[in-house]
């Protein structure tokens, strides 16, 4: 969700986001919007309670703040919430900036006191606040409590002259938003809205567009790949956009080896191709070290064979399990007739954050237009 943040060795990413200048800052606008708004005391209660709280609970405990000094009834806090919202973020660009994660609070109050007996208002205040920071997180409560009329102002958004209001409609639903709360409707009910927003300008939206399918792709590949090719066929968007689109869409199709997807593409998953050597470096590699990829494939094909180009590893376990990652090596082609060589360092990090090496029995696959061709064993063990 935070674009651009870098995860370093030693960062803390709710320290980077939320501290005692980002507060200040905050405090500042509450105070510049709503008379009378306590910023001292303000600043002072958030940056005490931030040390014994995670990023997310760091949102919550802001808005609990700030709620306290706001009126308790929702339609003049909501007022009072827009007053304090700082400069909107640069409408004119193509894609986007995120905004800051300070300017959550009016949609977690949206969603508080607004969700039963202030809808619309909760509406208006998301559109406005949106065009700060992502409600990508705060529209989907109402899609669970009220679907059909938050399509409906969905709809009407998804023609806002806005792009951050746009991207919302595309980014609020997706089935699989990550770090977001479930959302009950049907997968499928926001593709109209798609089919209106894949055509758009900025790729900030067509990001997300192309997201959203990948995220429809786990559940339906078919549906997705009949969208894409019926927006192809109607031209609206520009060939080019469109073709990123649908390589971003199609991505998790594809490291799963769908023929349909592959197949749209221009990929035949029955490519006559062959694997003549594969290797990884050693029998034997540390952890820390890095596999040596190398990968011949052949054709005796008359014309160039265009091939998307994996290699799936097989990691050890403990107890006997395995576990599997895709990971991308090549699009291209392999010359009529002739050979295409392939290489790639993999580093094997030690104590990786996301995915933990053990030492034992691994396997390296290579996966041509989703079939896996050959493979090839090793072993990792531990260094020293």
């Amino acid at each position: 969700m935070a674009r651009g943040v870098g995860v370093a060795q030693g960062f803390s990413l709710k320290d980077h986001l939320f501290n005692a200048e980002s507060m200040a800052d905050l405090a500042a606008e509450y105070a510049a919007g709503i008379p009378g708004f306590d910023a001292e005391g303000f600043q002072a209660e958030t940056v005490a309670g931030f040390p014994e709280r995670e990023l997310m609970e760091r949102m919550e405990w802001i808005a609990d703040c700030i709620e306290k000094r706001l009126a308790p009834d929702f339609p003049t806090m909501a007022d009072q919430l827009e007053a304090a919202m700082p400069t909107a973020l640069d409408p004119s660009l193509t894609d986007g900036d995120f905004g800051r994660f300070i300017h959550a609070v009016p949609g977690i109050l949206a969603v508080r006191h607004g969700l039963e007996e202030h809808r619309d208002r909760s509406f208006d205040l998301l559109h406005a606040a949106t065009q700060r920071f992502s409600m990508e997180f705060y529209i989907r409560p109402f899609l669970n409590r009220w679907p059909e009329e938050t399509f409906a102002r969905l709809a009407d958004w998804a023609q806002d002259e806005n792009y951050h209001v746009r991207r919302l409609v595309s980014e609020g639903t997706r089935p699989k938003l990550p770090w977001a709360k479930k959302i009950d409707i049907d997968p499928l009910a926001p593709l109209p809205l798609l089919a209106q927003l894949h055509s758009d300008p900025t790729r900030y939206v067509t990001r997300s567009v192309a997201n959203h399918l990948n995220d429809i792709s786990k559940i339906d590949t078919e549906v997705v790949v009949q969208h894409l090719a019926a927006w192809q066929a109607d031209g609206t968007q520009a060939a080019k956009e469109l073709d990123w689109m649908t390589r971003h869409a199609l991505r998790t199709a594809v490291k799963a080896g769908h023929p349909d997807a592959l197949s749209h593409l221009g990929f035949a998953a029955d490519a006559p191709v062959t694997v003549q050597n594969l290797s990884v470096g050693a029998d034997s590699i540390v952890i820390g070290e890095a596999l040596n990829v190398a990968v011949t494939l052949s054709t005796d094909a008359h014309s160039p064979v265009p091939v998307i180009v994996d290699y799936v590893l097989t990691f050890h376990r403990p107890e006997g399990k395995t576990g599997q990652k895709v990971f991308k090596l090549k699009q291209g082609k392999v010359p009529a007739g002739g050979r295409l060589d392939l290489a790639k360092k993999h580093p094997l990090k030690a104590n990786a954050s996301t995915f933990k090496l053990h030492p034992g029995p691994h396997k390296l696959a290579v996966q041509v237009n989703g079939r896996q061709l050959a493979e090839v064993a090793f072993d990792l063990v531990d260094a020293g």
